[in-house]
This record gives structure tokens, C-alpha cells and sequence, in this order.
């Protein structure tokens, strides 16, 4: 039979244990557990500021390319827009830093810009689709059709697309008769805002999508209208652009939802990076290839197809005849 003694000495025996471990740990094993830290500690250090020289040295590089780029824009896009006509549309929250950068290489490329339309909060808040609805339908000119399955944005874009653009170039510039009702409605009510003179008729849309990408709620449905205005435009005229700084890591946002959508891929050209020199060229270049009637998605994203539009091939000069070989 087991005795209290027995109990004791095991309790014994157990703590003797326990100290005999604590000891142990603290002295024998901890020594070579703390150079072996400090070892991988000392590792990690050094690759961290490998990795922060290499990261130093490439943002340089890309900051000395892209300014070799900015100096050289005018050079670069020098009549690649000449003849075309350019009404820019911007969606709530576009940066305003961005405006007089894309309106300098727009002229820089030698078109003008008609003016600006820029969509106001209201116009994307979702208690406000059925004044859209309402305003879209008076507004709608008779040679005007909507389809059975339009949307209220589908609708807006079209109406908004007819008094603004033109797909014949003989119109371009000239004053649209309906434009100022169809502006003045939509003005008026508070869904957007008007700079320069948008009525006379352009022959390309250029969309500058929000700062940051919408969030919540309600952010698939304001994408999904900004969607179907980027469309009804590239209807309404020669093409459309949609352009914003878009992080490469990030895969939501208007232009996401633009490339995500086949259809409109198909007709409607995109830029991920006109904050930058190079990107601003490509929003030229993107807007020539949209004349042209191709449509791709550049810049940096992972869902970009190149970084920009392929060059238009340059013919080549014919020696003059009687001239040496």
C-alpha cells in the first residue's frame, strides 16, 4: 500500500526535477540558444539593408528615367493627336493634381481640349439613380434609342456622350445645338460640373477615374457606372481613354472593373499610371491607337496587357531618284 511518504518523496522528485531542468536551461542550453539568435538576428539585419539598398537604388532609377522622360513629353508626343478634339470626363474623387499635367501633354500633342465634365458624388449615390433615370429620359434627343436593358447609367452615358462627342470629324468643334440644354439639365440638378466649353463637340473621351478606389457598399455599383459612362462615351465618339494612378498591388477600382469586363476591354483603352511621365505619354499614345479603332490596357498593373500602346509603324523614305546608293 502507498504510504504518505511515498506521496512526498515524489513531489520531492518533481521539483527536484523542475529545478535540475531551470538550471539546465539558464546556463548549458541558453548560451548556444543566444549566439545562434543573435546569429540569424545579425543575418536578417544585414539582408534588410541589402534589400533597403536595393530598393534606394531602383526608386533613383525610376526617378531618373521618369524625369528624363517629363523633360522630353512635348518631344515625345509632338503631333500625335493632331486634328482630334478631347472632352475630359472626371469621376468623383479624380486627383486634381493630375488636370493640368494631362491637359498640358493633351495640347502638347496638338489637340484641343473642348473643356470638362466632372460628375459630382450625387451622381454615383444610389438613392439618386432614379433622378439620373428621370433626367437621362428628358434629355434624351429623338434620334436617340436606349436599349430595353439600359441602366440609368446606361442611359446618362448616352445622353451625356451625344451632346459632347462626335464621331464625324467635320463636326469637331463646332457647337452642338443640344448640348447646353442636355449640360445645363444635368448642372443644374447637381450630378456635374462644367468647365471651358464642352458643347462643342469632341471626337475623344478621356475618363480620369477616383484618387483611391471606392470602398464598401457601394463601391461595385459607382464602378459599374463609371463603367457604363466610360462605354456610352467610346460610343458617342472616335474612343475612350479611362486613366488613373492605380497601385500595382491593388486590383480593385474603375479601371480593374474596365479590364474585368470583356466587352468594354474590347473598345475601351486604359492607363494605370498618368502620374507618371511615361503614363501620360501612354494616355496620348493610347488616345491615337482609340482614333485608329484599337483599343489595350497599359501600364504597371498585373492586369495591364503592356506598359504602353506599340508605336505606329513610320514609313519608309523613298530616295530621291538619281541620288547616290
Amino acid at each position: 500500500m502507498i504510504d504518505f511518504r511515498y506521496h512526498i518523496v515524489s513531489i520531492v522528485a518533481i521539483f527536484l526535477a523542475l529545478a535540475i531542468g531551470i538550471v539546465l536551461g539558464s546556463t548549458v542550453l541558453n548560451a548556444p540558444l543566444v549566439a545562434s539568435t543573435e546569429a540569424v538576428t545579425a543575418q536578417l539585419r544585414a539582408r534588410n539593408t541589402e534589400l533597403q539598398g536595393q530598393i534606394n537604388v531602383s526608386q533613383a532609377r525610376d526617378g531618373a528615367g521618369d524625369t528624363f522622360v517629363a523633360d522630353r513629353l512635348p518631344q515625345l508626343v509632338q503631333g500625335a493627336l493632331t486634328g482630334e478634339h478631347v472632352v475630359i470626363f472626371e469621376a468623383p474623387g479624380a486627383d486634381s493634381k493630375l488636370r493640368d499635367p494631362m491637359e498640358h501633354v493633351l495640347t502638347a500633342a496638338g489637340a484641343v481640349v473642348s473643356g470638362r465634365v466632372a460628375l459630382t458624388e450625387k451622381y454615383l449615390t444610389a438613392e439618386q439613380a432614379g433622378l439620373v433615370d428621370e433626367l437621362a429620359t428628358r434629355a434624351k434627343p429623338a434620334t436617340l434609342e436606349f436599349s430595353l436593358t439600359a441602366t440609368p447609367y446606361d442611359k446618362a452615358a448616352a445622353v451625356l456622350a451625344n451632346a459632347v462627342l462626335t464621331s464625324d470629324k467635320a463636326q469637331a468643334g463646332k457647337d452642338n445645338p443640344t448640348a447646353s440644354g442636355v449640360l445645363d439639365s444635368f448642372q443644374r440638378d447637381g450630378l456635374v460640373t462644367l468647365e471651358g466649353d464642352p458643347g462643342k463637340r469632341a471626337t475623344l473621351a478621356l475618363l480620369m477615374t477616383p484618387a483611391t478606389p471606392y470602398e464598401g457598399e457601394t463601391a461595385e455599383a459607382q464602378n459599374s457606372a463609371l463603367v457604363s459612362l466610360a462605354a456610352g462615351l467610346d460610343d458617342g465618339g472616335t474612343g475612350t481613354v479611362v486613366a488613373g494612378a492605380v497601385p500595382p498591388s491593388t486590383t480593385a477600382g474603375v479601371i480593374a472593373a474596365v479590364r474585368a469586363d470583356s466587352d468594354v476591354a474590347a473598345k475601351v483603352s486604359t492607363v494605370d499610371n498618368p502620374d507618371m511621365a511615361f503614363g501620360q505619354a501612354a494616355v496620348v499614345y493610347s488616345l491615337r491607337e482609340q482614333a485608329a479603332g484599337d483599343a489595350g490596357q497599359y501600364g504597371l498593373g498585373s492586369d495591364a496587357t503592356a506598359t504602353e500602346p506599340s508605336p505606329t509603324a513610320s514609313s519608309t523614305p523613298t530616295p530621291e531618284a538619281g541620288a547616290g546608293g
